[in-house]
C-alpha cells in the first residue's frame, strides 16, 4: 500500500493565528490575520509562481498600515511550525510494515528554509510533492496526478490523509482511500490507515 499524508496540520502543527497573537497586540493581530490568513494570498506562497517579496506585498497591499506587523511575523514564520510527536514513529512503522510512504503538501519554499528541522520525516519517505515546487496546490488533481505519475502509484492502492475535506475529495475522485485527518492519536491514524491494508 501506498500512503501518502499532508504536512500542514497532520504531521506538523501550524497555528498561524495563535502565532501572530503571542507576538502582537489584539487589534495588530487582528489586522495582520485579515492581511495574510484571511486575504486568499497565502494560496500564492504555497503556489510557489510568485517570490516570496511579491506575495508580502500583497499581504501589505491588505493592510498598509500594518506592514511594519507584517513584515516581523513574515520574517519569524520559520519560528511557527513543530513537528509532531507521533511523526517520525508513525511513519517508521508504516515503512517497517513494507508500505511505500509519501507526502503530498501545499507548502512554501520560505518555511522550507527557514524551519527544516520540521520536515525531519522527509529522509524516511519514498519521495513526495511540494506545491510550491510544482505551481500548482490541492486541491487541484493536476498536484494528485503529478504525485502518480512520478513514482508510478496506482491510485486504488494509495490512501491519502489530509486535515482539509476538499483535498480529501479530490484524492477519493481519482480512487484513493482518503482518511480526514481531525486530531487523531498517532495510534488512530495508524490503525485508520492499515486497517484495509
Amino acid at each position: 500500500m501506498n500512503v501518502i499524508f499532508d504536512i500542514g496540520m497532520v504531521l506538523i502543527d501550524f497555528y498561524f493565528e495563535d502565532f501572530v497573537r503571542s507576538r502582537l497586540d489584539e487589534s495588530a493581530a487582528d489586522a495582520v490575520i485579515e492581511a495574510m490568513w484571511k486575504s486568499g494570498d497565502w494560496n500564492e506562497l504555497d503556489r510557489g509562481a510568485l517570490s516570496d517579496e511579491e506575495v508580502l506585498k500583497k499581504f501589505i497591499l491588505h493592510r498598509p498600515e500594518y506592514e511594519k506587523e507584517i513584515r516581523l511575523i513574515f520574517a519569524h514564520l520559520g519560528e511557527c511550525p513543530k513537528l509532531r510527536e507521533y511523526a517520525l514513529p508513525l511513519v517508521e512503522r508504516l515503512k517497517a510494515q513494507g508500505h511505500k510512504v509519501f507526502y503530498l503538501s501545499n507548502y512554501f519554499t520560505y518555511l522550507m528554509h527557514t524551519a527544516p528541522w520540521v520536515l525531519a520525516f522527509i529522509p524516511m519517505m519514498d519521495g513526495g510533492v511540494f506545491s510550491c515546487c510544482e505551481k500548482v496546490t490541492k486541491p487541484d488533481e493536476r498536484i494528485y496526478r503529478i504525485l502518480c505519475e512520478r513514482y508510478s502509484l496506482d491510485p486504488t492502492q494509495c490512501v491519502f490523509i489530509d486535515d482539509t475535506q476538499k483535498n480529501i475529495a479530490a484524492a477519493e475522485a481519482l480512487g484513493m482511500r482518503g482518511i480526514l485527518y481531525t486530531d487523531q492519536s498517532g495510534e488512530q491514524l495508524f490503525e485508520q490507515i492499515t486497517k484495509q491494508a
